[in-house]
């Protein structure tokens, strides 16, 4: 891929644009910011390292000029104000659903065939924001959570079991946040079911805390997460640009899916080339499915508030 652009060169923008580079998926990565000089010193930052780590791509930073992000494939927007201590993600949506909108436009204005990745908050809000200002269809623009959730959800599963957290293959459904929907059911290590490694009371313990996995990192460094983040964000850039048809959950628009409507929600899907290539849906139990509807109807009051700000 000729260019791959983040927006935002904050913690989760640069470690995201860090590993995009390291993967060599594209000949050129660059890093936009609004306030003058991060993105440039950022980015510099990285190149540097392209001798030592052994990569290629060419990692640039600007301030706030979207020509140099001119015929971007991909775009990953991490613009907006991070979430402080105290501070619920629905508290950030007046201001951050300005700032995506205002971006998403630009984006939109010189890359217009670009598939663009969500990762502000609040994450389903914001990628609904995206999507009314981009003007594409649903499978171009969805949200980065689930690969996140995932991670966190994976690997607390693999210091409970003292196994290596890449034989874990799990699945949550859901918004991100409190309401999102991690499903032991479909579970395993290596093919084993973890229902069969772990007791009831400590997997719904390792949930509780996946749950609250974001709130846990902000009590203890003061400010959102970025490793992971920008680690998940990249592994979905990777898939796209590899045309790889992983099967990973995404924050996607759902029509009908899983029974619900016009909505953006946490669920598995096919990345590859054209962005979502498939919604997967499973096959949910009774409480499972009280669950995913609780947590769409906690996102679509969200979603709600942005549509009484009549942005769009």
């Amino acid at each position: 891929m000729q260019r791959i652009t983040v927006i935002g060169a904050g913690n989760v923008g640069a470690t995201c644009a860090n590993v995009i580079a390291h993967k060599d998926l594209a000949k050129e990565v660059v890093l936009i910011d609004i306030k003058e000089g991060i993105a440039e010193g950022k980015a510099l930052d990285i190149w540097q390292t392209a001798a030592i780590n052994h990569f290629n791509s060419r990692v640039t930073g600007v301030t706030n000029d979207y020509l140099k992000t001119k015929g971007s494939g991909v775009v990953v927007i991490t613009s907006g104000v991070p979430r402080k201590p105290g501070m619920s993600r629905d508290d950030l949506i007046k201001t951050n659903a300005g700032i995506v909108k205002e971006v998403t436009e630009k984006v939109v204005k010189y890359s217009p065939d670009a598939i663009i990745i969500v990762v502000s908050n609040p994450l389903d809000v914001m990628t609904y924001a995206a999507y009314l200002a981009s003007n594409k269809p649903s499978n171009k623009v969805f949200g980065m959570a689930g690969i996140l959730d995932t991670g966190r959800y994976r690997s607390f599963l693999a210091n409970a079991l003292d196994v290596a957290p890449v034989d874990i293959h799990g699945l949550l459904l859901g918004g991100h946040g409190d309401t999102m929907v991690p499903l032991p059911r479909y579970t395993a290590v290596n093919g084993i079911p973890v229902t069969q490694l772990l007791g009831k009371d400590e997997l719904d313990k390792i949930v509780e805390r996946t749950k609250k996995g974001g709130g846990e990192l902000v009590n203890l460094i003061g400010t959102s997460a970025w490793y992971a983040p920008g680690a998940a964000a990249a592994q979905m850039v990777e898939a796209i640009v590899d045309d790889q048809n992983r099967v990973f959950p995404v924050c996607a628009l759902l029509n009908g899916e899983y029974g619900l409507k016009d909505v953006y929600l946490g669920v598995p899907v096919k990345l590859g080339k054209n962005g979502i290539e498939e919604i997967i849906q499973i096959d949910l139990d009774k409480d499972e499915k009280e669950l995913l509807k609780s947590s769409s109807e906690s996102v679509k009051k969200v979603m709600k508030i942005l549509d009484d700000m009549k942005l769009f």
